[in-house]
């Protein structure tokens, strides 16, 4: 099956599924990639300092607008990767049939959560970027090919 229709996945949809939306965007030309929260904030923009890292990394997330997961949008992805194994639970529990296409983005790099960086320092979300990167990278790997 090619993965064309790529959905990431957090809660408030500001921070951590967004970032990863455009790292995955940047890197695998071609493919639909979108994000959604489980809780959104919807409407708001990145969460500022969220912006600014990816901004760092030559990302631009400025259009950003938060939205909802709905059953249609799991329905329509090939493929659903999430922050945490309670994610993964949400998403199930949402959307029954998407199980067998709803990952960890931590899949191919040991399988770990991401943490919510949101309301916390500027370290916090280094370090949450440099996680969702390493993480992005291996599934550019496997999805690239």
């Amino acid at each position: 099956m090619q993965f064309q229709n790529i959905l990431v996945v957090c809660i408030g949809n500001i921070c951590r599924s967004p970032t990863a939306e455009l790292l995955l965007k940047a890197r695998l030309p071609g493919k639909q990639v979108h994000s959604a929260g489980l809780g959104a904030l919807v409407d708001k923009p990145m969460d500022a300092k969220a912006l600014a890292v990816a901004a760092a990394h030559g990302l631009d997330g400025a259009a950003h607008s938060a939205r909802q997961l709905t059953r249609e949008l799991a329905q329509q992805a090939d493929l659903i990767l999430v922050m945490e194994q309670s994610h993964l639970k949400g998403v199930c529990q949402l959307a029954p049939e998407a199980r067998g296409k709803t990952y960890l983005l931590d899949k191919w790099s040991g399988g770990a959560d991401i943490p919510d960086p949101y309301r916390q320092s500027q370290e916090a979300f280094d370090h949450v970027f440099s996680m969702m990167e390493r993480a992005a990278a291996g599934w550019i790997r496997v999805l690239g090919q």
